[in-house]
């Protein structure tokens, strides 16, 4: 367990000073994106465990130990999502721990694990510590992303249309929630996820 430090009011406006992004639209974006927090009651970062990325992460007989055990399989929503997704992740550590922890989605924007890179960490491991110890981590983290992914400039209008996409039913698959792409920004929960298989990448989680 790390430090949890919870992010502080001159962390926000400065991270968001990056890329030009006042501290109304900050909050905004973390209300939106992780209830305002990115740890839960118990100080864990929150996090949201993949199935259908785990079974892409792994192969041969640690896939089939991990669909045998139900942490895996080839399709995004074909069995709902548990209240706490630790146990999964504990779980799907003992076949493959790199696999399984990039095969989450962490913190407060919700950033799957296999975006380390793009996030500014050298291993997957090294980003789930960050994000133990410290919430600006998070945040600094999604900054980051924005530029690689080449979003940063559009974030202010990104933002005002996913408040306008709150307010509407949860899109097909597990569509764009913030997954990773240039523009446009899309719809729903869950920041920068990963690139989506078909077509051209989409942003966010």
């Amino acid at each position: 367990m790390g430090a949890a430090k919870r992010i502080s009011d001159l962390d926000i406006p400065r991270i968001g000073a990056t890329i030009g992004v006042g501290e109304d639209e900050v909050h905004a974006f973390m209300d939106i994106e992780a209830a305002g927090s990115g740890f839960d009651s118990e100080g864990r970062p929150k996090l949201l465990f993949e199935p259908h990325v785990v079974h892409r992460n792994l192969s041969g007989a640690k896939r089939a130990a991990a669909v045998k055990a139900g942490l895996a399989y080839a399709k995004w929503g074909a069995k709902p999502y548990p209240k706490d997704s630790y146990p999964r992740l504990v779980a799907a550590m003992a076949i493959e721990e790199a696999a399984a922890l990039k095969s989450a989605s962490w913190g407060l924007t919700q950033i799957l694990g296999e975006n380390f890179k793009a996030a500014g960490f050298p291993s997957i491991r090294a980003m789930v510590q960050a994000f133990m110890d410290d919430e600006a981590a998070h945040l600094e983290a999604t900054v980051k992303l924005l530029v690689a992914w080449k979003v940063d400039d559009d974030l202010p209008a990104s933002l005002a249309g996913c408040r306008r996409d709150l307010e509407r039913p949860r899109l097909e698959e597990e569509p764009l929630r913030f997954r990773t792409s240039p523009r446009p920004i899309p719809s729903g929960r869950g920041f920068t996820h990963r690139r989506r298989e078909r077509g051209a990448p989409a942003p966010w989680r």
